[in-house]
């Protein structure tokens, strides 16, 4: 089965996205590595919460109707925790399984930091710090949390504002709620390649030192 990060992109739409990194780097003697990663953690507190919110009240309301008919009471302890362990579980599975449902119960703040680690990671993983110029950025989008992160080395950074690559992350971001990620992910490529273009031209010993698409 395939993954969140192969169900991301067609072929056809993989294919679009390295030539429009082909055509930005073929301005600029910057690296361009866009990323995408099916997700960035487990988050194995979602299903629990999830499960627990789902199945608490639940197993409240039932167990006065089920425990007055034994006799047991309406307050039986032993029918309240049957009750939430029958519905709790299959619950816990539905949610670790289901994308959606996974995604609702994710904590926004752990997402930031989780994506964040995960863009560093990958970022000294695929070895973006050793170009020639210190010029590698990494376009890294984790699909299960809908998050972007855009990553430029030192030597990117010490001539362009951090402004303008959350401008490249909104544009990617509404472009993935809109689900035109493909030409959002095209656009914002080219737009990185004119950001480079102006303070990294083209050189003629240049050459390409890193993969144009990864897939994770």
């Amino acid at each position: 089965m395939a993954t969140l990060a192969e169900q991301f992109l067609t072929l056809e739409e993989q294919e679009r996205i390295n030539e429009a990194t082909r055509q930005a780097e073929a301005r600029t003697s910057g690296e361009i590595v866009p990323m995408i990663v099916s997700a960035s953690h487990d988050y194995p507190m979602a299903p629990v919460v999830g499960s627990v919110i789902f199945a608490l009240p639940l197993a409240l309301l039932l167990t006065p109707y089920i425990a007055a008919p034994l006799w047991l009471g309406h307050q039986d302890m032993w029918i309240f925790l049957a009750m939430f362990c029958l519905l709790a579980l299959p619950a816990h599975t539905l949610i670790r399984i289901s994308v959606p449902l996974k995604r609702l119960f994710l904590n926004k703040n752990q997402v930031d930091e989780e994506v964040q680690e995960a863009a560093v990671t990958s970022f000294f993983g695929e070895k973006l710090y050793k170009t020639r110029e210190e010029n590698g950025i990494l376009i890294f989008i984790s699909v299960l949390e809908h998050r972007v992160w855009v990553l430029a080395d030192r030597g990117i950074n010490s001539r362009i504002k951090p402004e303008e690559w959350q401008e490249i992350v909104d544009l990617i971001t509404q472009g993935i709620r809109e689900k035109r990620q493909c030409a959002a992910l095209c656009e914002a490529i080219n737009q990185v390649g004119n950001i480079l273009e102006k303070h990294f031209p083209i050189k003629p010993d240049d050459h390409n030192e890193l993969h144009n698409l990864i897939i994770r």
